[in-house]
């Protein structure tokens, strides 16, 4: 973990329009500045970036955050990969260091796992080269797929011996945990002991993007119609395969040179491409592209391209990667090998000049690729062809980079004249899918901004049923929210000669049931905390907390607040008062709300028990009480008209 310290001193550093502005071009309108939003296709800029704030929000499609929850957002960073960007960015030195039992202990797990794989390749290795076995069954079979000693040793290719245990008892002698052993996937437990896991099988360690071992791939050698070609190393705190990319560490340099990523499905296309010299290639491992995996790509190169055998099953094994490439921005494109070919088989026949002739010459853009397949297997279905139609759009409403905004509109014009059908209908068509992303992300975003799910489903169950109350239920929720943005942004503003506005607001008018949403009430707890320990807190000193949740809470109770236009003092000749200067006009504004609040439960309270009692005396208390809370509820009633709202 990053010690706090360290975080704080990043944070102070931060300069939200300078992070930005390396992404997205700004420009300044007065406090704030505006942008084209890099997380929606439009025209018009509607991003816009307080630097006061600290905070960014489009007004488009509803996306909002700071600097951090930004880097997280659009480089697909984790918060603490973000964290390092920033800190590599404003030259802040991270020393980690753990925070809990629970992360020491997944730590212990991972180091351990790492020591584990590091022996175990080197074991491997030694087994391939300097044993007899190693030699005759394991190197023999490498060399005769055509792979030299030099890149055998340069991937650090290996082999497992038959026997039982022969791993399993060099392993134990080093103590190695049994357990771990076991989570590792090198070896499995058996009545009589551990056993290998990859008993006579040539064995492709798996690098990360840190070049250490982070598992296996076993190939099996000897013929066994019920044993699996290939074993796998199963998922732990160091291995998940959806995040690797096999060869990346290997590929990395020359990904960036050329500026393309080739993507291929095995290990050994891997290596006979880099072999050959085409050294930017990298693995998916013959399954499913993921998102993880593309952004894996994206920080390299927005260039892949995909190759595929050229039968069925590898064009449509290629296809489902498609939508989820369009969605991180990259430039996609296919070639598919003639003849049933892979890449090992096809640069090992022709070799490296022919193949890579081969895929400049084939490589096709994969939208119009898509489209082409498609309509061929359609044929003159016409069922089949709609179809075609609705996927065609759906898959050209992914690219949703602003930047890309011309790219999407050549393909709807090239889509529209392969398909034969109306530019204006299929352009109508993607913008459909647009705005059903858009508004499903809008509900999210609805969900996130209330916090909690509580009050949703409250208005859900009550909104067929009484209208009247699911008002009352959106006010409180408005006023809850708005108690609690007044604390952030005047909290230690003067209330009199003696308080604070966090004063009055936590000590003379809060108690347990003001404030009835979860996320709110955790808010205003830590508030207080930090305030009694004399921290002075903003709603700055929750932007950029590790508690993600809260921060975006803090971040969505934020306002953009409406500027004056320019010239208006003189042209009016008035000048309008701020929000800073008008703070305890809001504050009385949503107390007063918030006290209607309470007394409106009052009277229901009271009007229940009053229709409950059979008590003469009883009933005339409550009469008196009723009569009582009335008068209040008026007497607010007026001071909330009186009171000038923002």
């Amino acid at each position: 973990m990053i010690p706090q310290e360290t975080i704080q001193q990043i944070v102070s550093r931060i300069d939200i329009i300078e992070i930005i502005n390396s992404f997205v071009k700004l420009r300044k309108r007065g406090t704030n500045y505006i942008g084209l939003c890099p997380f929606h296709n439009e025209k018009t800029p509607s991003f816009t970036v307080s630097p006061s704030k600290e905070i960014y929000k489009c007004f488009g499609c509803g996306r909002s955050g700071n600097a951090i929850s930004f880097l997280m957002e659009h480089e697909k960073y984790s918060y603490v990969e973000a964290l390092k960007w920033l800190a590599a960015k404003y030259n802040v030195e991270i020393e980690e260091k753990e925070t809990s039992p629970e992360y020491k202990q997944q730590q212990q797990a991972a180091d351990s796992l790492y020591i584990i794989n590091n022996f175990a390749r080197q074991f491997f290795s030694d087994t391939l080269f300097n044993s007899e076995e190693g030699n005759n069954i394991g190197l023999s079979y490498l060399k005769e797929r055509g792979f030299r000693e030099e890149i055998i040793r340069r991937f650090e290719l290996g082999y497992n011996p038959e026997a039982r245990d022969t791993f399993a008892n060099a392993a134990l002698e080093k103590q190695f945990n049994k357990e771990l052993l076991q989570k590792s996937g090198l070896v499995v437990a058996r009545e009589s002991g551990l056993q290998d896991n990859y008993r006579g099988r040539v064995i492709f360690p798996v690098h990360n993007q840190s070049g250490k071992v982070c598992g296996f791939g076993a190939r099996l050698i000897r013929k066994n119609d019920k044993a699996p070609k290939y074993i796998n190393t199963p998922e732990n705190e160091i291995y998940v395969k959806s995040k690797i990319l096999y060869g990346l560490w290997f590929a990395r340099q020359a990904i960036d040179k050329y500026d393309e990523c080739l993507l291929v499905e095995g290990y050994t296309d891997v290596i006979s491409l880099h072999q050959a010299g085409i050294e930017n290639v990298v693995a998916s491992g013959g399954t499913s592209l993921t998102p993880d995996q593309l952004r894996l790509i994206k920080k390299i190169t927005s260039n892949l391209t995909i190759l595929y055998d050229g039968d069925a099953a590898g064009v449509k094994a290629a296809l489902r990667g498609l939508d989820l490439a369009l969605e991180e921005g990259l430039n996609v494109q296919l070639a598919l090998l003639p003849n049933q070919e892979d890449p090992d088989s096809y640069v090992n026949k022709w070799g490296a000049s022919a193949f890579s002739t081969f895929i400049k010459e084939n490589k096709k853009d994969f939208i119009l690729f898509q489209l082409e397949f498609s309509l061929a297997e359609a044929e003159n279905d016409t069922n089949k062809k709609a179809q075609i139609v609705n996927r065609i759009a759906e898959s050209i409403s992914k690219i949703n980079k602003a930047e890309d905004f011309t790219k999407q509109q050549d393909y709807i014009q090239k889509a529209a004249e392969i398909l034969k059908v109306d530019e204006g209908g299929l352009h109508n068509l993607v913008n459909k899918f647009i705005r059903e992303k858009i508004s499903k992300d809008e509900k999210k975003l609805f969900q996130q901004e209330n916090f909690s799910q509580q009050p949703g489903d409250q208005i859900t169950e009550i909104a067929s049923e009484d209208q009247e109350s699911l008002d009352l239920i959106k006010d409180e929720i408005y006023h809850e929210r708005s108690l609690v943005r007044c604390l952030l942004e005047y909290g230690l503003n003067d209330w009199d000669d003696e308080k604070k506005v966090a004063d009055h607001v936590l000590y003379d008018f809060m108690d347990d049931e003001t404030v009835e949403d979860p996320m709110l009430k955790k808010i205003i707890n830590t508030y207080k905390t930090w305030y009694d320990e004399k921290l002075e807190p903003t709603a700055k000193s929750f932007l950029y907390m590790d508690d993600l949740e809260m921060s975006n809470a803090v971040v969505h109770l934020i306002e953009f607040p409406y500027e004056v236009s320019d010239g208006w003092e003189q042209k009016y000749e008035m000048a309008v008062p701020t929000r800073e200067e008008n703070y305890k006009t809001d504050v009385v504004s949503t107390l007063r709300y918030l006290e209607l609040k309470k007394i409106k439960k009052l009277i229901s309270l009271n009007a229940d028990e009053l229709g409950k009692t059979k008590s003469v005396d009883r009933q005339m208390l409550l009469i008196q009480t009723h009569t009582h809370l009335k008068k209040m509820e008026m007497q607010l009633t007026r001071e909330i008209g009186m009171v000038i709202m923002k």
